[in-house]
């Protein structure tokens, strides 16, 4: 048997080849230059300063990443002063092998530059997770719909504050649904690599964690601990190498920021709200979606995807109701419920989903705005509080207005006759 000389056999790229690569570094470089100037001139990036200023306090400064010293930095990043006490701190409380993952933007001495370089990067997360949400459902809208639902993923308000804050949470939730996928091509070891990545920041992530945990129990998927486990151990042996003494202050950073983080929870809203309360309103909703949530975890480990993908939907709208502070910033994570939502619309009400789709569209893009204007023209403090809270409540109504069309399997011949009509 004859075999080729590859030498001989390799081609030049065409000239349209050549030319459609460099179009594509020209845009690359163009929206690289466009980030960074928006860096420079737009105030905020809190989120990621705190975890910039802390790998460069580490690698360039020998200051402790976790002191007051890095907190009070980001403090003057989001208030222009330090904080009072009564404001959240700013504390960092991310394990230090996450820290570690901000070195090479910590190489960057300027600020704008590096933020340019994350938001960037966190842009890209944003249009590959609405891109691979709507191909792991395999729904194939219209170009327009993609192309409305692709505009309001990176221009809506809450994609906006989290990409302008330098949240994590963007690229947190991209992993969250290419664990999904993952698990789904049963590439379980890949998977628990990815699950021991988001294993922090628990405000955003933490039922998504116990879920998969459940998942993994109930269908003894024991392969996605080894990949778990490899993370794990590589991770934190080069962590505690690099900084032997970092769980002590991690730990008392956690505890810190869990204290401070305690007047910005649901139940401290609703004690505003309703401060002549017999009950404790945030506990109660808190053991009741609970409750309610881990019966639909037991309901759907062993159900088909598009289930498992709206019980992790509701998942991530559940959390912030859970006791935990809530971001406006964190909100990013409610946008594949949104999707899902209008794909369960556009699946099941063909003569008029058009205008449901639109109307759908219309009020989750211009109510947060409306409300944001309300904020910073001086208006009462409720406009800031259902800024925060209504949100994961819509979302939450949203998903079980559509939860049977989620649960039940793919369109029977008998719905398409109807269709018909």
């Amino acid at each position: 048997m004859a075999f080729r000389d590859i030498r001989k056999s390799r081609k030049w790229l065409s000239i349209e080849e050549i030319r459609v690569l460099l179009l594509a570094l020209v845009l690359l470089v163009g929206l690289l230059a466009l980030n960074i100037y928006i860096a420079r001139i737009l105030p905020g990036g809190e989120q990621f300063h705190l975890r910039w200023s802390g790998a460069r306090a580490f690698l360039l400064e020998q200051i402790e990443p976790y002191s007051t010293t890095i907190a009070e930095r980001t403090q003057i990043i989001a208030y222009g002063r330090q904080a009072f006490s009564s404001e959240y701190p700013y504390v960092l409380n991310d394990p230090f092998h996450i820290v570690m993952l901000y070195v090479p933007l910590a190489m960057f001495s300027d600020f704008a530059i590096a933020r340019g370089l994350w938001l960037s990067l966190s842009a890209a997360a944003l249009v590959g997770l609405i891109f691979l949400f709507i191909r792991s459902l395999e729904w194939e809208p219209p170009r327009w719909l993609f192309v409305a639902l692709s505009i309001f993923g990176i221009f809506s308000y809450y994609s906006l504050a989290a990409l302008g804050s330098g949240t994590p949470a963007v690229i947190l939730t991209f992993f969250f649904f290419a664990i999904l996928i993952s698990l789904r091509s049963f590439s379980d070891e890949l998977a628990g690599a990815l699950l021991f990545l988001v294993a922090y920041q628990w405000e955003v992530g933490a039922l998504f964690f116990l879920f998969i945990a459940v998942f993994v129990i109930a269908n003894k998927r024991w392969r996605l601990l080894t990949g778990f486990g490899m993370s794990l151990a590589i991770l934190l042996a080069i962590s505690f190498l690099a900084y032997p003494g970092w769980g002590l202050p991690f730990f008392r950073a956690v505890l810190v920021d869990w204290s401070r983080g305690a007047d910005l929870n649901f139940g401290h809203i609703m004690s505003a709200w309703y401060p002549n309360a017999r009950i404790s309103i945030g506990f109660w909703t808190s053991l009741l979606l609970g409750i309610i949530l881990f019966l639909e975890w037991l309901g759907s480990v062993d159900s088909h995807y598009r289930r498992i993908v709206w019980t992790v939907c509701l998942t991530l709208a559940v959390t912030p109701l859970m006791g935990f502070a809530i971001f406006p910033s964190n909100h990013i994570v409610l946008l594949p419920a949104l999707m899902l939502i209008i794909m369960l619309v556009w699946e099941r009400w063909t003569r008029q989903r058009v205008v449901f789709t639109l109307l759908i569209l219309s009020i989750s893009y211009l109510v947060p705005f409306w409300l944001y204007n309300r904020v910073i023209t001086g208006y009462p403090k409720i406009y800031a509080d259902l800024l925060t809270v209504l949100p994961p409540i819509a979302a939450i109504l949203g998903l079980y207005w559509m939860r049977w069309w989620a649960i039940r399997s793919p369109r029977t011949w008998f719905d398409q006759i109807g269709d018909r009509k």
